[in-house]
């Protein structure tokens, strides 16, 4: 698959990805009344805007231009790292040095 086929393929992927946190998110917030679920959803809540925040963030990569490009040495990302984390800002030896 050429790269901008792969690209856009991968556009339509997260667009779908964002839409389906989105009804995620809007069910968890809803408030049903009972405490402990409400203490359960809070967890699950955090980790979907985390989420939204990460789809987000490579759609606009994606629509400015730069997705695929380390947000810290700007190096490409190599493709296979896309592939499994389609969210990576970084390249694999800035991940490294920021995670520590």
């Amino acid at each position: 698959m050429n790269d901008q086929t792969w690209l856009t393929q991968l556009e339509l992927t997260l667009t779908q990805e964002h839409e389906t946190q989105t009804a995620r998110l809007t069910q968890l917030t809803a408030d049903t009344g009972d405490p402990a679920e409400a203490h359960t959803n809070a967890a699950l809540i955090v980790a979907t805007r985390q989420s939204l925040e990460q789809i987000t963030g490579a759609l606009r990569r994606l629509a400015a231009g730069n997705y695929g490009s380390c947000e810290k040495c700007g190096t490409t990302i190599a493709r296979e790292r896309l592939e499994i984390l389609p969210h990576a800002r970084f390249c694999v030896p800035c991940q490294q040095k920021q995670t520590g």
